[in-house]
């Protein structure tokens, strides 16, 4: 994996998802990109209605954020940030995130988007792409089914332009899902080892993902 040319000022690692619930495949992911690219901070960024899902199928915002403040807690380099949820309102967008964190930590930042390698093999469709990548780094974590070669050539195809301004990285492979921790809740069967323990029992204390009471 070719690095990217680090400029002087702060390496700051923005992790957004939708964290329904977070676990330990999105900490492992967020671990290994701050140890690499050598990040002073990693921001986890829940979102607040993303446009790829309906706001119907997502879980309350502030269970979301609670859950995710829980299984960072212990790692002093991870944080957790309310922009999503309190700043930009309605559909939120992964351009709004990024001109408010450039904005926010001034322009010797350098910032790093930390993404699904799913994800990034689509990002001619996401909202101002192409700011997107002149403004950040994107970085992608390859996920089961998606090797370095796939997803270079799939960028390459769509948007030759963007390549350098995207990294991929491998992650050891985790076949763990939010949707599958979710479905195991519903089925009665045990989470444990797939979430952080406090994460586990805050689902477990407020009931989440057994009916749709917890929903918007």
């Amino acid at each position: 994996m070719q690095l990217p040319k680090i400029k002087n000022g702060l390496s700051i690692g923005i992790m957004g998802g939708t964290f329904d619930p977070i676990h330990l495949g999105h900490l492992v992911i967020a671990e290994e990109v701050r140890i690499q690219f050598k990040l002073d901070k990693v921001i986890f960024v829940p979102t607040g209605h993303p446009p790829h899902k309906p706001a119907a199928g997502v879980t309350n915002p502030e269970h979301r954020y609670l859950m995710t403040v829980l299984a960072t807690m212990n790692n002093p380099y991870f944080t957790v940030s309310r922009v999503e949820i309190d700043c930009l309102k309605g559909t939120t967008y992964t351009i709004d995130t990024i001109r408010f964190f450039k904005e926010y930590f001034g322009g010797d930042v350098n910032l790093y988007f930390i993404t699904g390698a799913d994800a990034i093999m689509e990002i001619t469709s996401w909202k101002d792409y192409k700011e997107l990548v002149s403004i950040c780094h994107f970085i992608a974590a390859t996920r089961p089914g998606y090797t370095l070669k796939k997803v270079k050539d799939t960028i390459r195809k769509k948007c030759p332009e963007v390549l350098e301004q995207i990294s991929v990285l491998e992650i050891p492979a985790m076949q763990i899902s939010s949707t599958l921790i979710r479905e195991r809740v519903r089925a009665g069967k045990p989470i444990k080892y797939l979430t952080p323990d406090s994460v586990t029992a805050y689902i477990y204390k407020n009931g989440l993902y057994r009916d749709v009471s917890h929903k918007v």
